[in-house]
């Protein structure tokens, strides 16, 4: 069995190496200038990452079978997609996500 400071210095080397692969992009970033096209394209990339996450939990997987619909979280797309279009904001996208989800599976 793992001692206690061997799990705890993993634990923080984890969190250190993950910090840096979010910070370090930004800084060298920052330093650079990236011709228009990349940033045409870099703008794209939160969208993406969003469309994947919904499309990712729009549907049940079940071995040997089509995938399903997961109706609850259809129904919260709505208004989700609709605050998106509206507000353009990502923290009002996911307020009304979270908030949309957390009625829908209260009923």
């Amino acid at each position: 069995m793992p001692s206690t400071n061997f799990v705890i210095l993993t634990i923080f080397l984890c969190g250190f190496v993950t910090w840096c692969s979010r910070v370090l992009p930004f800084a060298v970033l920052k330093k650079v200038n990236l011709p228009d096209k990349a940033i045409e394209f870099l703008n794209f990339v939160p969208i993406v990452i969003m469309s994947a996450l919904w499309f990712e939990n729009l549907f049940i997987q079940r071995l040997g079978q089509l995938p399903e619909l997961n109706i609850p979280n259809l129904l919260a797309s709505i208004p989700t997609l609709l605050a998106a279009i509206f507000s353009k904001s990502l923290l009002i996208t996911v307020v009304v996500g979270i908030i949309s989800l957390g009625l829908i599976q209260l009923i």
